[in-house]
């Protein structure tokens, strides 16, 4: 089954490597990203089509592997020994902030009460 959570890690993993100055290694971890947004996406829009899950999530999940493809090509496609591309990093904040939007809206969702069960009085 594909987790949302495995790619986000993963992509926060790539982040926290291009900040320590790991430019190969986060390169690597997304590449492992994409393919774990892949997975999820699939299984997430999968549900969709089966009618038991949500359109938010599909989309979302969905959004945010283009955005780590888009990433990976913009950093893939950056001249040897110069710095990360700011297209690249700006694609694993805005994956993280995609997949982080169905758990923002079930936060702020209001809270909707429950109809209280009529209770029957029977009366001796």
């Amino acid at each position: 089954m594909g987790s949302r959570l495995l790619p986000l890690a993963l992509a926060l993993g790539a982040l926290l490597a291009d900040a320590a100055g790991l430019h190969r290694l986060a390169s690597y971890v997304v590449l492992l990203a994409v393919v774990g947004a892949a997975a999820a996406a699939f299984v997430a829009v999968g549900a969709v089509l089966e009618g038991r899950g949500s359109w938010l999530q599909a989309g979302t999940t969905a959004l945010a592997l283009g955005l780590l493809l888009l990433g990976s090509v913009a950093r893939g496609s950056a001249p040897v020994g110069g710095g990360v591309p700011t297209l690249a990093l700006s694609t694993l904040v805005l994956a993280a902030i995609v997949y982080a939007l169905p758990l923002l809206t079930w936060v702020l969702e209001p809270a909707i009460p429950k109809p209280r069960a009529a209770r029957l009085r029977t009366h001796p």
